[in-house]
């Protein structure tokens, strides 16, 4: 699958500068989608780290899940979950593919909710893998939903080849 460098690189540069991995994937997507909300990054804190350090569900990848509930979820009662279902599922597959596991401590090998898991994470410079699984989370977002927009016709932006 694709990964749109812009956000990919913009993911990471958001990672670097302080947020977290759920709330820069996030942002990402807002900001390549000319969304501008104070509940962004915010409402994505409590899924950093592993849904709030608890080893759940890596923190890049469900804020990859919300950026496509915010931009292609239902609006009401009477819409379908379907696209937006399709895109989730094929996010997650893909995430997997490429890094064998969706859950942080599989991902990382440590224990966040623990302070011995934390003090490895700080030895093994393990925010460095939290970059590029967010670099590779919002890139795949975004050439996800590129792929949909340009299926419909509706835009012409470029989606490149992982490098």
């Amino acid at each position: 699958m694709k990964v749109n460098k812009k956000a990919a690189a913009r993911g990471g540069k958001l990672f670097e500068s302080g947020l977290f991995c759920a709330e820069s994937v996030l942002q990402t997507v807002a900001e390549e989608s000319g969304l501008e909300s104070t509940l962004v990054p915010g409402i994505a804190t409590g899924l950093c780290g592993g849904m709030a350090r608890t080893g759940g569900t890596c923190g890049a990848l469900t804020g990859g899940m919300l950026a496509i509930g915010m931009l292609r979820g239902r609006r009401s009662a009477e819409d379908s979950v379907e696209e937006t279902y399709a895109l989730v599922q094929k996010l997650s597959q893909e995430f997997e593919a490429r890094f064998g596991s969706t859950d942080c401590t599989g991902l990382l090998g440590c224990d966040l909710g623990t302070n011995q898991g934390r003090e490895q994470f700080k030895q093994e410079n393990l925010d460095e893998r939290c970059r590029e699984l967010t670099t590779v989370a919002a890139g795949l977002v975004m050439a996800l939903l590129d792929d949909t927009r340009e299926a419909a016709g509706t835009s012409s932006r470029p989606v490149d080849d992982e490098a």
